[in-house]
Protein backbone atom coordinates (compact mmCIF):
# COMPACT_ATOMS: atom_id res chain seq x y z
CA UNK A 1 0.00 0.00 0.00
CA UNK A 2 3.16 2.32 -0.40
CA UNK A 3 2.35 3.42 -3.67
CA UNK A 4 -1.04 4.93 -2.77
CA UNK A 5 0.55 6.69 0.42
CA UNK A 6 3.53 7.90 -2.26
CA UNK A 7 0.76 8.91 -4.53
CA UNK A 8 -1.60 11.20 -2.07
CA UNK A 9 1.88 12.61 -0.67
CA UNK A 10 3.16 13.78 -3.95
CA UNK A 11 -0.25 15.15 -4.94
CA UNK A 12 -1.07 16.99 -2.26
CA UNK A 13 2.74 18.28 -1.63
CA UNK A 14 2.05 19.57 -5.34
CA UNK A 15 -1.22 21.16 -4.68
CA UNK A 16 -0.70 22.91 -1.06
CA UNK A 17 3.25 22.74 -0.11
CA UNK A 18 4.17 23.10 3.63
CA UNK A 19 5.54 26.77 3.94
CA UNK A 20 8.69 27.54 5.53
CA UNK A 21 8.25 28.32 9.46
CA UNK A 22 5.26 25.44 9.71
CA UNK A 23 4.36 24.11 12.94
CA UNK A 24 5.73 20.58 11.94
CA UNK A 25 9.30 22.03 10.88
CA UNK A 26 9.35 24.21 13.79
CA UNK A 27 8.12 21.42 16.30
CA UNK A 28 11.37 19.55 14.70
CA UNK A 29 13.21 22.31 15.34
CA UNK A 30 12.76 22.91 18.95
CA UNK A 31 12.87 18.54 19.41
CA UNK A 32 16.35 18.40 18.49
CA UNK A 33 17.39 21.59 19.46
CA UNK A 34 16.01 20.10 23.04
CA UNK A 35 17.86 17.23 22.71
CA UNK A 36 21.46 18.55 21.79
CA UNK A 37 20.56 20.93 24.92
CA UNK A 38 19.54 18.55 27.48
CA UNK A 39 21.91 15.69 26.88
CA UNK A 40 25.01 16.45 25.43
CA UNK A 41 27.72 16.13 27.84
CA UNK A 42 30.46 16.65 25.17
CA UNK A 43 31.09 12.76 25.89
CA UNK A 44 30.54 9.81 22.70
CA UNK A 45 28.23 8.16 24.42
CA UNK A 46 26.34 10.96 25.48
CA UNK A 47 26.76 11.65 21.47
CA UNK A 48 25.30 8.65 20.21
CA UNK A 49 22.59 9.14 22.92
CA UNK A 50 21.41 12.51 22.03
CA UNK A 51 21.27 11.40 18.22
CA UNK A 52 19.15 8.57 18.80
CA UNK A 53 16.63 10.03 20.81
CA UNK A 54 16.35 13.02 18.09
CA UNK A 55 15.91 11.15 15.05
CA UNK A 56 14.58 7.83 16.97
CA UNK A 57 12.05 9.29 19.32
CA UNK A 58 9.77 11.00 16.51
CA UNK A 59 10.31 7.72 14.28
CA UNK A 60 9.15 5.61 17.31
CA UNK A 61 6.01 7.80 17.63
CA UNK A 62 5.33 7.77 13.83
CA UNK A 63 5.39 3.65 13.82
CA UNK A 64 3.03 3.37 16.82
CA UNK A 65 0.67 5.55 15.35
CA UNK A 66 1.02 3.34 12.30
CA UNK A 67 0.37 0.07 14.18
CA UNK A 68 -2.42 1.64 16.31
CA UNK A 69 -4.73 2.74 13.91
CA UNK A 70 -3.64 -0.51 11.59
CA UNK A 71 -4.92 -2.60 14.46
CA UNK A 72 -7.64 -1.14 16.45
CA UNK A 73 -9.58 1.53 13.54
CA UNK A 74 -8.54 0.32 10.32
CA UNK A 75 -5.59 0.04 7.51
CA UNK A 76 -7.40 2.49 5.59
CA UNK A 77 -6.48 5.30 8.25
CA UNK A 78 -3.01 3.99 8.56
CA UNK A 79 -2.48 4.21 4.85
CA UNK A 80 -3.81 7.68 5.20
CA UNK A 81 -1.20 8.14 8.39
CA UNK A 82 1.78 6.95 6.45
CA UNK A 83 0.88 9.35 3.29
CA UNK A 84 0.37 12.33 5.88
CA UNK A 85 3.81 11.87 7.40
CA UNK A 86 5.52 11.26 4.27
CA UNK A 87 4.05 14.61 3.08
CA UNK A 88 5.73 16.46 5.97
CA UNK A 89 8.67 14.67 4.90
CA UNK A 90 8.87 15.60 1.24
CA UNK A 91 9.98 19.16 0.03
CA UNK A 92 9.87 19.35 -3.50
CA UNK A 93 8.16 22.99 -3.77
CA UNK A 94 9.99 24.30 -0.22
CA UNK A 95 13.29 24.28 -2.86
CA UNK A 96 11.75 24.38 -6.48
CA UNK A 97 10.89 27.87 -4.61
CA UNK A 98 14.16 28.96 -4.28
CA UNK A 99 15.15 27.60 -8.24
CA UNK A 100 12.50 29.08 -9.06
CA UNK A 101 13.10 32.86 -8.35
CA UNK A 102 17.10 32.25 -9.62
CA UNK A 103 15.75 31.56 -12.97
CA UNK A 104 13.46 34.20 -13.37
CA UNK A 105 16.64 36.34 -12.10
CA UNK A 106 18.86 34.62 -14.77
CA UNK A 107 16.79 35.02 -17.52
CA UNK A 108 15.76 38.76 -16.98
CA UNK A 109 20.04 39.26 -17.03
CA UNK A 110 20.03 40.01 -13.41
CA UNK A 111 22.93 38.26 -12.43
CA UNK A 112 23.23 40.25 -9.15
CA UNK A 113 19.88 39.33 -7.81
CA UNK A 114 20.49 35.52 -8.78
CA UNK A 115 23.95 35.70 -6.85
CA UNK A 116 21.90 37.23 -3.91
CA UNK A 117 19.01 34.62 -3.95
CA UNK A 118 21.57 31.93 -4.22
CA UNK A 119 23.49 32.93 -1.32
CA UNK A 120 19.58 33.42 1.10
CA UNK A 121 19.65 29.98 -0.30
CA UNK A 122 22.83 28.21 0.51
CA UNK A 123 22.54 30.73 3.79
CA UNK A 124 25.58 31.37 3.57
CA UNK A 125 27.98 34.49 1.53
CA UNK A 126 29.09 33.79 -1.86
CA UNK A 127 31.47 36.06 -3.96
CA UNK A 128 31.06 37.05 -7.29
CA UNK A 129 31.69 34.90 -9.80
CA UNK A 130 30.85 34.17 -13.56
CA UNK A 131 27.73 33.29 -14.63
CA UNK A 132 27.92 29.57 -15.58
CA UNK A 133 29.34 29.46 -12.49
CA UNK A 134 26.18 30.72 -10.73
CA UNK A 135 24.32 28.47 -12.94
CA UNK A 136 26.30 25.47 -12.19
CA UNK A 137 26.05 26.49 -8.44
CA UNK A 138 22.25 26.42 -8.75
CA UNK A 139 21.80 23.15 -10.57
CA UNK A 140 24.33 21.21 -7.94
CA UNK A 141 22.25 22.82 -5.05
CA UNK A 142 18.61 22.20 -7.16
CA UNK A 143 20.20 18.30 -7.29
CA UNK A 144 21.22 17.60 -4.13
CA UNK A 145 18.01 19.26 -2.79
CA UNK A 146 15.96 16.56 -5.01
CA UNK A 147 18.10 14.00 -3.70
CA UNK A 148 17.68 14.63 -0.24
CA UNK A 149 14.06 15.96 0.10
CA UNK A 150 12.27 13.59 -2.32
CA UNK A 151 14.32 10.73 -3.61
CA UNK A 152 16.32 9.78 -0.75
CA UNK A 153 12.72 10.08 1.42
CA UNK A 154 10.96 8.34 -0.75
CA UNK A 155 13.54 5.42 -0.45
CA UNK A 156 13.29 4.78 2.80
CA UNK A 157 10.22 4.95 3.22
CA UNK A 158 9.52 2.37 0.80
CA UNK A 159 11.62 -0.14 1.97
CA UNK A 160 10.43 0.06 5.41
CA UNK A 161 6.84 0.55 4.48
CA UNK A 162 7.32 -2.98 2.64
CA UNK A 163 8.71 -4.28 5.80
CA UNK A 164 5.61 -3.37 7.63
CA UNK A 165 7.05 -0.01 10.01
CA UNK A 166 4.89 2.74 8.20
CA UNK A 167 6.18 5.86 7.51
CA UNK A 168 9.37 5.34 9.87
CA UNK A 169 11.93 5.47 6.75
CA UNK A 170 10.84 8.90 5.89
CA UNK A 171 10.68 10.24 9.25
CA UNK A 172 14.72 9.13 10.14
CA UNK A 173 16.01 9.66 6.82
CA UNK A 174 14.31 13.56 6.76
CA UNK A 175 16.09 13.81 10.39
CA UNK A 176 19.25 11.93 9.96
CA UNK A 177 19.36 14.61 7.12
CA UNK A 178 18.32 17.65 9.47
CA UNK A 179 20.22 16.45 12.68
CA UNK A 180 23.90 16.26 10.99
CA UNK A 181 23.10 19.93 9.39
CA UNK A 182 21.13 21.83 11.93
CA UNK A 183 23.55 20.91 14.71
CA UNK A 184 26.52 22.12 12.12
CA UNK A 185 24.95 25.24 11.85
CA UNK A 186 23.99 25.70 15.40
CA UNK A 187 27.43 25.77 16.17
CA UNK A 188 29.06 27.46 13.38
CA UNK A 189 26.46 30.49 13.93
CA UNK A 190 27.32 30.43 18.28
CA UNK A 191 23.52 30.03 18.68
CA UNK A 192 23.86 27.04 20.69
CA UNK A 193 27.24 25.30 20.39
CA UNK A 194 26.79 21.19 19.94
CA UNK A 195 29.51 18.93 20.90
CA UNK A 196 32.16 17.50 18.22
CA UNK A 197 31.31 14.06 19.61
CA UNK A 198 27.77 14.51 18.64
CA UNK A 199 28.39 16.20 15.22
CA UNK A 200 30.74 13.34 14.23
CA UNK A 201 28.22 10.84 15.39
CA UNK A 202 25.39 12.77 12.97
CA UNK A 203 27.44 13.10 10.42
CA UNK A 204 28.45 9.36 10.62
CA UNK A 205 24.85 8.31 11.03
CA UNK A 206 24.01 10.72 7.76
CA UNK A 207 26.43 8.93 5.82
CA UNK A 208 25.02 5.80 6.47
CA UNK A 209 21.86 6.84 5.94
CA UNK A 210 22.36 8.15 2.34
CA UNK A 211 24.80 5.70 1.21
CA UNK A 212 22.34 3.56 -0.40
CA UNK A 213 20.15 6.71 -1.58
CA UNK A 214 22.46 7.92 -3.44
CA UNK A 215 22.80 5.46 -5.55
CA UNK A 216 20.02 4.64 -6.29
CA UNK A 217 19.60 8.53 -7.41
CA UNK A 218 22.30 8.19 -9.25
CA UNK A 219 21.08 5.09 -10.76
CA UNK A 220 17.63 6.70 -11.34
CA UNK A 221 19.60 9.53 -12.96
CA UNK A 222 21.38 7.47 -15.23
CA UNK A 223 18.56 5.53 -16.55
CA UNK A 224 16.10 8.11 -17.35
CA UNK A 225 19.55 10.37 -18.78
CA UNK A 226 22.38 9.30 -20.50
CA UNK A 227 23.23 6.34 -19.04
CA UNK A 228 26.57 5.69 -20.57
CA UNK A 229 27.88 8.79 -19.39
CA UNK A 230 26.55 8.98 -16.15
CA UNK A 231 27.64 5.47 -15.15
CA UNK A 232 30.85 6.65 -17.03
CA UNK A 233 31.17 10.07 -14.54
CA UNK A 234 30.11 7.69 -11.36
CA UNK A 235 32.98 5.33 -12.46
CA UNK A 236 35.47 8.32 -12.96
CA UNK A 237 34.78 10.06 -9.55
CA UNK A 238 34.49 6.42 -7.68
CA UNK A 239 38.14 6.07 -8.70
CA UNK A 240 39.73 8.70 -6.77
CA UNK A 241 39.05 6.75 -3.99
CA UNK A 242 36.80 7.90 -0.55
CA UNK A 243 33.82 9.23 -2.83
CA UNK A 244 30.61 11.08 -0.68
CA UNK A 245 27.63 10.69 -1.57
CA UNK A 246 26.85 13.95 -2.01
CA UNK A 247 30.04 13.95 -5.25
CA UNK A 248 28.63 10.92 -6.49
CA UNK A 249 25.27 11.80 -7.08
CA UNK A 250 27.22 15.04 -8.77
CA UNK A 251 29.21 13.08 -11.15
CA UNK A 252 26.33 11.02 -12.12
CA UNK A 253 24.06 14.28 -12.90
CA UNK A 254 27.05 15.49 -14.85
CA UNK A 255 27.03 12.32 -17.35
CA UNK A 256 23.35 12.28 -17.25
CA UNK A 257 22.60 16.07 -18.29
CA UNK A 258 26.35 16.31 -20.17
CA UNK A 259 26.89 19.67 -18.50
CA UNK A 260 30.16 20.28 -16.45
CA UNK A 261 29.51 20.94 -12.61
CA UNK A 262 32.37 22.06 -10.96
CA UNK A 263 32.60 22.98 -6.98
CA UNK A 264 35.92 24.64 -6.73
CA UNK A 265 35.16 27.40 -4.51
CA UNK A 266 31.97 28.01 -1.65
CA UNK A 267 29.49 25.42 -0.23
CA UNK A 268 26.91 23.84 -2.35
CA UNK A 269 24.65 22.66 -0.08
CA UNK A 270 25.83 23.81 3.37
CA UNK A 271 29.39 24.86 4.97
CA UNK A 272 30.47 21.42 5.01
CA UNK A 273 29.58 20.28 1.51
CA UNK A 274 32.44 22.55 -0.04
CA UNK A 275 34.29 19.68 -1.49
CA UNK A 276 31.88 17.10 -2.73
CA UNK A 277 32.29 17.14 -5.97
CA UNK A 278 35.68 15.64 -7.23
CA UNK A 279 38.78 17.59 -7.84
CA UNK A 280 39.67 15.33 -10.52
CA UNK A 281 38.66 17.05 -14.19
CA UNK A 282 38.47 14.33 -16.28
CA UNK A 283 34.85 13.79 -14.44
CA UNK A 284 33.65 16.72 -16.13
CA UNK A 285 36.83 16.80 -18.91
CA UNK A 286 35.04 18.11 -22.42
CA UNK A 287 30.91 18.47 -21.31
CA UNK A 288 30.32 22.20 -21.99
CA UNK A 289 29.52 25.21 -19.10
CA UNK A 290 26.29 25.24 -17.66
CA UNK A 291 24.06 27.73 -19.67
CA UNK A 292 20.19 29.14 -19.10
CA UNK A 293 18.72 25.82 -20.68
CA UNK A 294 20.50 23.32 -18.52
CA UNK A 295 18.37 24.45 -15.89
CA UNK A 296 15.33 23.31 -17.60
CA UNK A 297 17.31 19.77 -18.82
CA UNK A 298 17.93 19.43 -15.16
CA UNK A 299 14.32 20.13 -14.16
CA UNK A 300 13.06 17.71 -16.89
CA UNK A 301 15.38 14.97 -15.39
CA UNK A 302 14.34 15.79 -11.79
CA UNK A 303 10.73 15.01 -13.05
CA UNK A 304 11.64 11.88 -15.42
CA UNK A 305 12.92 10.12 -11.94
CA UNK A 306 9.73 10.77 -9.71
CA UNK A 307 7.79 9.54 -12.53
CA UNK A 308 10.12 6.30 -13.26
CA UNK A 309 9.84 5.29 -8.95
CA UNK A 310 6.26 6.22 -9.02
CA UNK A 311 5.83 3.61 -12.20
CA UNK A 312 8.09 0.75 -10.14
CA UNK A 313 6.04 1.20 -6.77
CA UNK A 314 3.09 1.00 -8.91
CA UNK A 315 4.13 -2.04 -10.38
CA UNK A 316 5.77 -3.95 -7.54
CA UNK A 317 1.80 -2.53 -5.57
CA UNK A 318 -0.17 -4.58 -8.55
CA UNK A 319 2.56 -7.64 -8.33
CA UNK A 320 1.74 -7.95 -4.50
CA UNK A 321 -1.97 -7.76 -5.41
CA UNK A 322 -2.02 -9.87 -7.69
CA UNK A 323 0.31 -12.18 -5.99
Amino acid sequence: MSFFSVLFALLLEQARPLGRGNFIHVTMRSWVRWCARTLDAGKPVHGWLVWSLAVGGPALVALAIYWLLGLFVSWALAVLWSALVLYTSLGFRQFSFHFTQIRDALAAGDDALALRLLADWQHTSVKDMPRSEIIGRVVETSVLAAHRHVFGVLAWFSVLAALGLGPTGAVLYRLAEFVARYWQHQSEAHFQPVSDAAQSHARQAWAFMDWIPARLTAIGFAVVGNFEEAVDGWRRYAQQGNPSNDGLVLAATTGAVNIALRATSGPLYSPSHASTMPADEDVSAGRPAPELSHLAVVVGLVWRTVVMWVLLLALLTLARLLG
